[in-house]
């Protein structure tokens, strides 16, 4: 790889990166908006409800539960087919809790259960937004995807599917089954199923092109 390969390199990771911290953002909207959370995260929390008091009090998070689940994907991905899994997918699967949990501290002390229901579905519309619009940055960094949004890349790539039907039904898959392990499905939930595969498949194709400009601009492409 030569100075240009490494410098392109670098500017997509932090590119993902950035995405990263929107999407967790948008994340962690829902989780506090208490009206259901997305649903990967809903399985998440159904997987830590049945977990955490297994174990001793304080060493299992919500945010650490999210890693685990997200370190298992990426093993079935390299199990199945591992050219899907780059640095870009191992950096969404070690920051992915840590950033849900710091926004989730920084947010919680202001956007709690104070907050009237209509401030609670702002919140919910705006969280539906920001993850889908982290999460098409992420994916077009070409630096790797998050576990949970690889699995609707991988399967839309397979079946040659529309990503925003394929990301709709793998969210209704990961909904229901973190609702039989006791995870909270809310109105919060079914919006983000019937509206973030949608939503970020208009945001694709625009967030390529930023993503492109954003290489250019930084000298990693000519």
């Amino acid at each position: 790889m030569g100075k240009r390969g490494i410098r392109e390199w670098m500017c997509r990771s932090v590119i993902l990166v950035i995405g990263l911290v929107i999407a967790h953002f948008g994340v962690t909207f829902f989780l506090l908006s208490d009206l259901g959370a997305d649903p990967f995260n809903v399985f998440v929390q159904g997987l830590f409800r049945n977990i955490g008091p297994l174990l001793p009090e304080g060493m299992l998070t919500h945010g650490r539960t999210h890693m685990a689940m997200c370190l298992l994907l990426i093993l079935i991905f390299l199990v199945a087919d591992r050219s899907y899994v780059k640095i870009g997918t191992i950096i969404c699967m070690v920051c992915g809790g840590p950033i849900i949990d710091f926004f989730t501290w920084l947010l919680g002390c202001f956007l709690a259960d104070s907050l009237p229901l209509w401030g609670r579905i702002l919140m919910l519309v705006l969280g539906c937004v920001i993850l889908a619009y982290g999460m098409t940055i992420v994916i077009q960094s070409d630096a790797g995807t998050g576990p949970n949004d690889l699995v609707a890349v991988v399967i839309s790539d397979k079946t040659k599917k529309k990503f925003g039907i394929v990301r709709l039904l793998v969210d209704g898959v990961f909904a229901a089954a973190g609702m039989l392990l006791g995870g909270v499905i809310g109105a919060g939930t079914l919006v983000c199923i019937a509206l973030v595969g949608p939503v970020a498949g208009v945001f694709l194709p625009v967030n390529g092109k930023l993503v492109e400009r954003m290489c250019r601009c930084a000298g990693c492409q000519e």
